[in-house]
């Protein structure tokens, strides 16, 4: 067994490095021992867009800290409390922490496990996102708790290796776009807005095909993001044009609204044509909230929280102008927070087993690398690339 574990870390700012740390230990961050807990060998490991918010400096993390949250290992090493998981097995990590036994847990809502070992702060646990102390995944290795609660087995480790690429995605980006648009009511027959063209909202444009909504529409300032949607069947709106967003969507629909919308793209969202140079907290957040028709929903999955980079004191402490007067009066629902990722992995994960989503590969335009490559990989995804990295620390996916 190896002696170390080589991961990506945090040094400052746009600076992600490489490093050989300790190989983990059945072990909690709170120094409490873990026999509920296994190692790891990382299979895929991804860069996700939530990472960028870190790497820009927009969500503080201390310095050496491990980045990653979206994780698929083979499991090499079980404690002695751990009975269904075995070693060899192949798993999908969801990224929330979560413990099975306290009372959000037992209802399903792991994104806000209020076990104090989880995180003593506040109810929620992820990996690599100072949340909890917990080492991030974008490594060699890694130490999961509650692995028997926690972890997703793939059934068949030959077929689960053939389709890695879209698999990888269960441990984030797809269970959460689909709860993005589970949250804004969407189904069969429904229209629906997706703010934001990165890798989660593509999934969120691949899992609202898989419910069968009929008008799905896109909006991005990318034009290859914005491609890629177009040639998988979406309507795309180009957000650099200085059109107010309900009258495009009125262009695309015949009316200015949709019946769903949702916010994949968090507190770094910029505005439509002019006012898109400078970058507005709560510009996504009103944006899917005017796009909703009157009774519909709005879900709202980017990443919101204390800036600060933001310009006011108010958004640099995490409190941001909402448009709620001029939304009450069509009755919004609107639902927000991180995705319990276990509520929907295995299902997806079914899904893409049996074929039914066989578009996910080309809207999401994975591109595998390695470990030393993924400093210069953050840099480029950084620039708004259509790429999804994929890191592959062992070499085991198959080209």
């Amino acid at each position: 067994m190896a002696d170390n574990n080589r991961a990506v870390v945090f040094e400052n700012a746009r600076d992600m490095r490489v490093e050989s740390l300790a190989f983990p230990k059945l072990e909690m961050p709170n120094g409490k021992s873990a026999p509920h807990g296994v190692i790891l060998r990382i299979v895929a490991t991804n860069i996700c867009g939530s990472d960028l918010h870190i790497y820009r400096g927009s969500f503080p993390v201390p310095q050496g800290m491990v980045m990653g949250h979206e994780m698929t290992g083979e499991v090499i090493e079980v404690g002695t409390d751990v009975e269904r998981v075995k070693v060899g097995d192949l798993v999908s990590v969801p990224f929330n922490v979560a413990c099975g036994r306290c009372r959000n847990c037992k209802a399903r809502h792991t994104e806000i496990c209020e076990n104090e070992n989880v995180n003593p702060a506040v109810a929620c646990g992820a990996y690599g996102f100072n949340l909890g102390d917990w080492t991030g995944g974008q490594a060699e290795y890694l130490f999961v708790p509650y692995a028997d609660f926690q972890l997703l087995r793939f059934p068949d480790r030959d077929q689960a290796m053939e389709k890695i690429r879209d698999l990888a995605l269960l441990s984030d980006i797809l269970p959460t776009a689909f709860h993005g648009l589970m949250e804004a009511g969407a189904k069969p027959g429904s229209t629906v807005y997706i703010a934001g063209a990165g890798p989660v909202g593509r999934c969120g444009a691949a899992a609202a095909r898989l419910l069968g909504a009929s008008c799905i529409i896109v909006g991005d300032y990318y034009q290859d993001r914005l491609d890629l949607m177009k040639n998988n069947g979406c309507e795309t709106i180009d957000l650099s044009q200085d059109v107010p967003l309900t009258d495009q969507i009125e262009a695309i629909l015949g009316e200015p609204m949709v019946d769903c919308a949702v916010d994949y793209v968090g507190l770094e969202a910029h505005g439509i044509g002019r006012e898109a140079e400078d970058m507005n907290p709560a510009y996504a957040l009103n944006q899917v909230i005017d796009a909703t028709r009157p009774g519909g929903a709005t879900g709202v999955i980017g990443v919101y929280g204390p800036d600060p980079l933001a310009k006011s004191k108010a958004e640099q402490e995490g409190t941001f102008p909402i448009d709620f007067g001029k939304a009450w009066i069509k009755s919004p629902r609107i639902s927000a927070g991180q995705a319990p990722i276990m509520h929907y992995n295995r299902e997806l994960m079914m899904a893409i087993l049996w074929d039914r989503m066989p578009y996910l590969s080309d809207m999401l335009n994975t591109k595998i690398i390695s470990l030393d490559e993924t400093p210069d990989a953050y840099a480029t995804f950084d620039t708004g690339v259509s790429d999804k990295f994929i890191i592959d620390p062992h070499s085991l996916v198959p080209a």
